[in-house]
């Protein structure tokens, strides 16, 4: 799954892992349908679990933030087609598909399954000599493709033309909560201002209002004090636990947590 997409940059990105690989949560600012070729993965947010599987078409609602686990089958590897469909396409497309306005409130699953068509498979044997056997696809068409790959998945899914062909930027939500959930999100705080619906500097003077100290200051007490917890009570490996709750390396995290605990997040 593409990870903090630039929205107006068309990609199909094919994964092929071999090892089972925890990426943390990840901010998803294009549309994304996703097609698991081989493998499972299993998608976390807003307190749900979801096992996706091979054959499996599922499609990422834009600006959400979730976390993936991809797992290979015994003895292969996990591989999967991403389609990160640009804002650019969609305006061209719009015209063309009448958002029903009865529907427009519908609430969506951050990750979900798409209803399958026989035309999906079709599409995406098109795309395997390109993406298994390392060739190029220019630009054009790779815009060409992801065209196509809207047209193909709206005929099955007609109802995705309200997600799809909504314009609006994130409107302004309860910060406590939506910090209290996130927090493990390792993004930029302007990330975290967009996600809420503000600017920066009203993100952080609301942040600070409520926490009486700074986003970053927050974010690195609540991630090492989760560590803490996974580590003496869940005995996960220290080796594992810093992507666990949102650190980007591991030195980073063995400072700050020796720091804070005053040992070595091996000795807990």
């Amino acid at each position: 799954m593409a990870n903090t997409t630039n929205p107006r940059s068309p990609q199909i990105v094919y994964s092929c892992v071999s090892k089972r690989m925890v990426e943390g949560e990840l901010f998803i600012r294009q549309h994304v349908v996703d097609y698991i070729i081989s493998g499972t993965s299993e998608v976390h947010f807003g307190g749900k679990s979801h096992l996706f599987k091979a054959g499996d078409f599922r499609f990422a609602v834009k600006n959400r933030l979730s976390k993936f686990v991809k797992q290979p089958p015994p003895g292969g590897e996990y591989r999967s087609i991403s389609i990160c469909i640009d804002h650019d396409t969609l305006l061209q497309l719009k015209d063309q598909f009448r958002r029903d306005i009865t529907a427009a409130g519908r609430q969506y699953d951050n990750v979900f399954l798409l209803k399958p068509n026989h035309l999906f498979n079709n599409y995406i044997d098109s795309l395997l000599p390109y993406l298994e056997h390392s060739q190029h696809m220019d630009g054009e068409l790779v815009k060409v493709k992801i065209k196509e790959a809207v047209l193909v998945f709206l005929g099955a899914n007609p109802e995705l033309r309200n997600l799809l062909f909504d314009f609006n930027e994130p409107g302004k939500i309860d910060l406590q909560a939506y910090m209290n959930e996130h927090y493990q999100y390792n993004g930029d705080l302007q990330h975290f201002a967009y996600l809420t619906g503000r600017s920066l500097s009203t993100f952080k003077r609301d942040f600070e209002k409520i926490y009486h100290t700074t986003p970053s200051r927050w974010l690195l007490q609540k991630r090492l004090e989760d560590a803490h917890y996974l580590l003496k009570e869940k005995k996960v490996k220290a080796s594992e636990v810093y992507l666990e709750v949102g650190f980007k390396d591991y030195a980073h995290f063995f400072v700050a947590f020796k720091k804070l605990f005053g040992l070595a997040p091996s000795m807990v």
